[in-house]
């Protein structure tokens, strides 16, 4: 099957939601948090019904807890399917870790240990979850600052045989492999160059923190430029893939972003030239 492009997109934060609407900058699409937008009414979701008309809409959340010994959640996942019904994304997405234990929420993304156990357990749960929204999900890679002594094999393993079991998609985040390469001291194109390519549906981009001999995902700077590079080797690897740049603080004006955006536009166009066949179909236009 051939991959579907949907071109550049953004993360949708609060402080754009007036310039999107008002301005129709050239973004292909927005990206959500799923979690602020899984209530009833308000604000925020008014805006969102907005946007859509006219971009295409992915959702991406935080609250899955897909490594998690507790229970799949059935209230959150009800809530889940209910906005995706609204929303109608293109995608929905989470990450490949554990959030808390003990229906206790850590407010973080926390990494799992690469083990046989934990990638059965982990692609049981996916399936679980697929089955209940009836259709594929992805995972995302997270970033990572310390290592399970009982770990098995390596994090590009560990993610390809979870998906090949589950049935399920990756959402890559380059900046996150780059952050991990770095705290972990193996190399990125190891990273790389050992995912199936028509497992990955989307990338993300980000700007990190670099402390010297460690680096932290911090989403509040510019992407990096060896970040930059590795994203042109994952074009490479991967082929045409949507792409987006997140950024959660010390937010900019969506001028900034959008110029950044560009960057990856220039970078893909290098790579592949400028005549890629996107599907690009309006939110509107479907209906």
């Amino acid at each position: 099957m051939t991959k579907k492009n949907y071109g550049f997109g953004l993360g949708l934060r609060t402080d754009h939601f007036v310039d999107v609407i008002e301005t129709q900058p050239k973004v292909d699409w927005f990206e959500v948090v799923t979690e602020n937008f899984m209530v009833a009414g308000g604000k925020p979701k008014n805006f969102l019904h907005q946007i859509r008309r006219d971009y295409p809409i992915f959702m991406h959340g935080v609250s899955l807890s897909i490594g998690s010994v507790d229970p799949l959640d059935t209230v959150y996942l009800s809530e889940l399917k209910k906005l995706a019904n609204e929303v109608e994304p293109l995608w929905i997405s989470d990450h490949l870790c554990f959030t808390g234990m003990g229906k206790i929420n850590s407010h973080d993304l926390l990494p799992l240990p690469y083990s046989e156990e934990a990638i059965n357990h982990v692609a049981d749960r996916i399936i679980q979850v697929q089955d209940f929204l009836g259709r594929q999900i992805l995972l995302e890679n997270v970033s990572s600052y310390l290592t399970y002594t009982d770990s098995q094999c390596s994090e590009w393993e560990f993610i390809s045989e979870i998906v090949k079991k589950a049935d399920c998609h990756i959402l890559l985040d380059i900046n996150n492999i780059y952050v991990s390469a770095r705290n972990h001291g193996f190399d990125p194109l190891d990273y790389i160059n050992a995912i199936d390519p028509a497992r990955v549906k989307q990338f993300h981009l980000a700007g990190h923190s670099d402390y010297g001999d460690y680096v932290i995902d911090t989403h509040d700077q510019d992407v990096a430029d060896p970040v930059w590079d590795l994203y042109e080797k994952a074009l490479v690897r991967f082929g045409a893939t949507s792409t987006m740049i997140e950024r959660d603080d010390n937010i900019p004006p969506l001028g900034e972003l959008i110029a950044e955006l560009d960057i990856a536009r220039g970078i893909s166009n290098r790579v592949f030239g400028d005549d890629l066949d996107l599907d690009l179909t309006p939110r509107r236009a479907r209906g």
